[in-house]
């Protein structure tokens, strides 16, 4: 993307920004946020799109600016959906649990507030000032220290003039209404028939799983911390890790977010950084040693003989490393992001993030120019075999420029065909690359989770093929996916024991769940001078059990002097805890008093997949405390969750 406008708004009319409005609402807040309500606070509007490599390039300086200035600058993500998928609310929310944007998300799905800005490229800032005026703008990577500079005195300016809000904002955040589970956002991973193996690149928990065909458990590499730490697997770190290859007891890992390649030796347990520097590169043609020359965002991996090929996303080019001479070079792609077919050098790619080959011909699915190439390693040119362009997608079959596809990340080979993981049309294709033609065979074209004979997938990223089984990483689901190619039908893998990092454990435990639902009871009557009983049940959706991972809370309080409860047991917090919640009261004499309950349960479907959800429950209950021999002993609460809370 190109690099924008100057931060400055010297020598310029000053512009009042308009207001955040015209889309589909926001994320990461409990209520809607206005530029008029900000007043006071310096504003950075951040453009962006979730399927933009670039737009994730920015995040981490987000997150900094976030951190140096949490007072007094209020970052707002303005969602302008390049895809017809990403324009759906609950897809971003998705996207914000997977990078942990942790600021106000805006749908601006309708391009209301990207018109009224005048912006034109994906990542794009601007900055406001307090009093509601736009400073000024930047477009693409590698603006931190302007956008830096221009916050640092706007809030000296303001501050000076007493017309800064420093008082820290409040947000609800995506996150805290939902828990962890055994995966997250898993994105590539293999299968190895002949060990009878299946490698997971667990990209949110930041380390790889091991497991059998069937889903046995082996064993776990990595912390779970994000790091980029070498040595043993109990100590060794990843960050957000994409694509696997595998070559006898060695496993090549695409560590995407450190922009490194790291190998895994499977005997000695041990992992080491074989490429890289840490740092993001910013260059397109580069030949050297391979721990000297830096990387940008390595999405999948591909071996051929002893050439590792890197679907390298970030510049939009596919490099190569050679394990032989430890050395890292460009092998196709300008470094311009384009649909551009013809010699390796002069070939243009947009967003490669997955490979697939039958020894003489390198597959690439370009995802964000919606097609599949295919390099000629003999003749060293690039070719596009089906798709549209940068701003042609959809979902249709058939050949060549009429096939549609939306944002491909997958891709495998199967007999003389190819497999396609079309992730934004949540499907799996199959490409018959010699006729050029694309026919649907799994998935409803709508995000689900439904096995068997019609399955549906929720942006599926990776695939593996291994006795007759495909195996999907079904990103969105948090689930691992195995459909039998001769039956045609669909499972979820089960992995029994796999249970999420050390930190998000601990995150649970402090989790307090603020999606909280306030339930009015009509005044209940309770017998007095007897022992009362409160009775506190919640339905879960069909399919749904208590996370046992997690710890189930409830608290119980009472104003007035006619009822009690017992302190020691008003409030727990237990990983076992069973519904019906049983809790004794004690009534004293005739009278009235407010009874408050609050239960915060985590709740997962049966196979630990698909979404963990938060919720608390509040129940305010008048109780009117009687002599009548008639009135019950035990006042009875009920409440009902759904699969959609």
């Amino acid at each position: 993307m190109a690099q924008g406008v100057s931060m400055s708004a010297q020598e310029r009319p000053r512009v009042r920004a308009p207001e955040i409005t015209g889309g589909r609402g926001w994320l990461n807040t409990d209520k809607p946020l206005s530029l008029a309500g900000l007043k006071g606070k310096v504003v950075l509007l951040d453009f962006w799109t979730y399927g933009c490599i670039n737009c994730i390039h920015i995040i981490p300086d987000l997150k900094k600016l976030e951190a140096k200035y949490p007072n007094q600058l209020v970052v707002i993500g303005v969602h302008s959906a390049k895809f017809q998928n990403e324009k759906e609310t609950e897809n971003i929310r998705r996207i914000i649990l997977r990078y942990e944007i942790e600021h106000p998300v805006y749908n601006d799905s309708e391009y209301a507030v990207w018109q009224s800005y005048g912006v034109r490229a994906w990542p794009t800032q601007v900055l406001i000032d307090p009093a509601g005026y736009v400073i000024g703008g930047v477009s693409g990577e590698g603006n931190y220290d302007v956008i830096d500079q221009a916050i640092a005195k706007t809030i000296e300016d303001f501050r000076k003039k007493g017309e800064l809000n420093e008082q820290p904002l409040k947000l609800v955040l995506e996150r805290a209404k939902v828990g962890d589970l055994p995966l997250a956002f898993p994105g590539k991973i293999i299968a190895d028939a002949n060990t009878g193996r299946l490698f997971i690149a667990d990209s949110n928990h930041n380390r790889i799983v091991i497991t059998r065909l069937d889903g046995t458990l082996v064993e776990t590499i990595g912390t779970g911390e994000p790091g980029a730490a070498d040595g043993a697997f109990d100590k060794a770190t990843f960050y957000r890790p994409q694509g696997l290859a595998l070559s006898g007891d060695n496993l090549y890992v695409a560590d995407t977010g450190n922009h490194l390649i790291r190998r895994v030796d499977l005997k000695s347990r041990t992992v080491e950084t074989i490429a890289g520097t840490g740092q993001q590169s910013r260059e397109y043609f580069k030949t050297g040693p391979a721990r000297t020359v830096a990387l940008s965002s390595p999405w999948d991996l591909q071996l051929v003989g002893r050439v590792l090929y890197i679907a390298m996303a970030g510049p939009h080019q596919i490099w190569q490393l050679d394990l032989e001479k430890n050395e890292v070079s460009t092998f196709a792609g300008s470094g311009r992001e384009a649909r551009l077919d013809g010699a390796l050098d002069k070939a243009g790619f947009a967003q490669p993030s997955g490979m697939a080959t039958d020894g003489k011909t390198l597959y690439v699915a370009d995802s964000e120019s919606n097609i599949i190439r295919a390099i000629d390693f003999a003749g060293r040119t690039v070719k596009t075999l089906v798709g549209g362009d940068l701003f042609d997608f959809g979902d249709v079959d058939g050949k060549g420029d009429d096939v549609r596809l939306q944002h491909p990340l997958g891709l495998i080979t199967y007999g003389d065909k190819l497999l396609i993981a079309d992730t934004y049309n949540h499907k799996i294709k199959e490409l018959d690359p010699k006729q050029e033609k694309v026919t649907s065979l799994f998935g409803t074209g709508k995000p689900g989770q439904s096995d068997g004979a019609s399955p549906s997938f929720y942006e599926p990223g990776g695939l593996a093929l291994a006795n007759g089984n495909l195996y999907v990483a079904d990103t969105n689901n948090h689930a691992i996916r195995v459909i039998d190619l001769k039956t045609k039908r669909a499972s979820t893998l089960r992995i029994n024991g796999l249970t999420p990092p050390m930190r998000n454990m601990q995150a649970l435990e402090n989790a307090s769940g603020p999606n909280a639902e306030e339930l009015k009871v009509p005044a209940q009557k309770l017998r007095a001078s007897t022992t009362g009983t409160l009775q506190i049940d919640v339905e879960l959706p069909a399919g749904y059990h208590l996370n046992p991972l997690a710890p189930q809370r409830y608290k119980v309080s009472v104003d007035g002097k006619s009822l009690a409860v017992d302190e020691k047991v008003a409030a727990k917090s237990a990983k076992d805890l069973k519904l019906p919640i049983v809790v004794p009261l004690s009534p004293g004499a005739a009278g009235s008093a407010n009874l408050r309950a609050q239960v915060t349960l985590f709740y997962c479907r049966e196979d630990n997949t698909g979404t963990c959800r938060i919720k608390t429950l509040v129940w305010q209950v008048p109780v009117e405390v009687t002599s009548d021999p008639n009135a019950p002993t035990v006042l009875k609460l009920q409440g009902k969750l759904l699969a959609t809370d």
